[in-house]
């Protein structure tokens, strides 16, 4: 596959123009004088499926023929891509099957079962997804679309970065979390053309941190051990390939954060900004909090990626339960 470009993130704007939801930057003057910069939240979950992931399936999938489209997809994910290729596949007409691991949050399963999607379930510890769903995509003929290492992927979520780049003011940095790092790469490209000024960071959960690892490395590198985390929806082992081939020019530097830091940056967002977020989905809410990012960087963009949560875990961010 080839590396995509800005070309291919200006394709994607069009493509979801009347799809995917425009999401609202959230302001607090209370987080502002918390951390000392001022702080844009970017809202993506608030898009449909409460996650960003929608950008990149709708994409992927708006471009498939007829022929493609009678076959159906599959795709493998722990929820938030099932969700949005489940709801992008319901509105494009198309057959979805969606490989998700046993332990995936329940409300991102019954999100796929109310889109219509069915769930082949594996054991993330002693199965792989990619070959249970490369076997699915070669027995039924269906197209298999990945999580994040696909250029449509990669374009349809950098139009978050289109979107934030037409935003005043202009930003030092931004910042989201990183899984296999599709989203930060689309911003990436997007940022590049029309913000080139703007720093990108990212923020990854301390066991799961191989793109920071691989960054400073200066090669991708896979990890070896990985307990278990609360952010399920970013607990990649390695950068993308695709994806690695843009962050590791783009990405300025990467932080880690706990379990509990994206706790507490659940709270907080709910507090002040009136928004539910799951772990995951504050991953770069917790790295600001946290204080990382350079005294020169007053004006920063933040990427509230997900907002999927299960109820228990959200009683332990609101009460500590």
């Amino acid at each position: 596959m080839q590396v995509p470009t800005y070309q291919d993130v200006a394709d994607a704007v069009v493509r979801l123009e009347g799809h995917a939801v425009k999401t609202p930057l959230l302001r607090s003057d209370a987080l502002d004088k918390l951390v000392g910069k001022q702080l844009w939240f970017k809202a993506e979950c608030q898009q449909k499926k409460n996650a960003f992931k929608y950008r990149g399936a709708f994409n992927r999938l708006s471009v498939m023929d007829a022929n493609e489209r009678a076959r159906g997809v599959v795709a493998f994910s722990s929820g938030n891509h099932a969700q949005g290729v489940s709801c992008a596949a319901k509105e494009l007409g198309i057959d979805a099957v969606i490989v998700m691991p046993t332990d995936a949050p329940q409300v991102k399963v019954d999100g796929v079962l109310a889109d219509g999607g069915t769930i082949v379930s594996y054991d993330r510890q002693t199965e792989s997804r990619e070959e249970i769903a490369a076997q699915i995509a070669e027995r039924d003929g269906r197209v298999l679309v990945p999580s994040y290492d696909d250029p449509f992927i990669i374009g349809g979520q950098g139009t978050i970065g289109a979107e934030l780049a037409e935003a005043e003011p202009n930003f030092d940095a931004m910042i989201t979390c990183l899984g296999g790092g599709g989203m930060c790469a689309g911003i990436s490209l997007a940022l590049a053309e029309l913000s080139p000024n703007t720093r990108i960071y990212g923020a990854e959960p301390t066991n799961y941190n191989d793109h920071q690892q691989s960054l400073r490395a200066g090669t991708r590198l896979k990890l070896k051990s990985t307990p278990p985390s609360l952010c399920d929806a970013i607990q990649a082992k390695m950068p993308g390939e695709l994806t690695w081939a843009i962050n590791s020019q783009s990405l300025s530097d990467v932080y880690t954060v706990t379990d509990e830091e994206c706790l507490n940056a659940m709270r907080l967002a709910h507090e002040h900004l009136g928004v539910i977020l799951e772990p995951g989905g504050a991953a770069a809410m917790a790295a600001t909090l946290a204080g990382n990012l350079p005294d020169d960087v007053e004006t920063v963009a933040v990427v509230l990626s997900g907002g999927n949560v299960d109820p228990n875990i959200w009683d332990r961010a609101l009460n500590g339960a």
